[in-house]
């Protein structure tokens, strides 16, 4: 794709993008009424909707930045959105997420901007991850060119090996590689995560 239409379809993602705090609000208020987000509803995705609501809960709580990580974030001064692409089922989105916005929290300059992967599905068909639509996916965009400068996702470099090499032996991902990767994330906390974002801002 020419890189002003791809310009362009950065543009509508933009204006159906929401914050931090109103992607939450709008997860937990469809949760209530006993929907989830996205255009498939299911007795699972509500389910996981609801651990996920408490894992972002307790994430936010407890997500810690390193100094040293602190300081490059804050050091960073070229204006940028993190366009991330989401939905409120997804375990890799409630783990990632805070972590991404405890980032952008650190410098002005980094704006935060969130779209559902099912609602813009012409966005995240730029950004597929071997063909698929994997999420969260993080575009980072240059404010006033919108030109794309660096793509992350959908979960960290030791999570994939993960996944990879149980698929890989296995012929499938099941509900035993799935805790496992539960495992990883609240073991790691956010720190791979946050390392590899810090990688975008060099």
């Amino acid at each position: 794709m020419k890189v002003k239409e791809l310009q362009t379809e950065v543009s509508k993602a933009l204006e159906n993008a929401m914050t931090y705090t109103d992607f939450k609000e709008l997860v937990v208020d469809s949760f209530e009424e006993g929907r989830v987000t996205g255009h498939t509803q299911s007795e699972d995705l509500l389910n996981y909707t609801q651990l996920n609501l408490k894992r972002i809960k307790r994430w936010d709580k407890t997500l810690k930045v390193d100094e040293a990580l602190a300081d490059k974030v804050a050091a960073f001064q070229k204006k940028v959105f993190w366009i991330v692409v989401a939905e409120g089922w997804c375990g890799d989105v409630a783990h990632s997420l805070p972590a991404i916005n405890k980032l952008a929290e650190l410098n002005e300059n980094i704006e935060l901007k969130i779209v559902l992967r099912d609602d813009n599905s012409f966005f995240i068909d730029h950004f597929l991850t071997n063909g698929a639509r994997s999420i969260p996916k993080l575009v980072m965009v240059d404010q006033k060119s919108l030109e794309v400068l660096g793509v992350w996702g959908e979960r960290p470099a030791p999570a994939k090996k993960l996944i990879t090499d149980y698929k890989a032996a296995h012929g499938q991902v099941d509900a035993t590689v799935k805790e496992e990767l539960q495992r990883w994330y609240n073991k790691d906390k956010g720190k791979t995560v946050m390392k590899e974002l810090s990688l975008l801002l060099a």
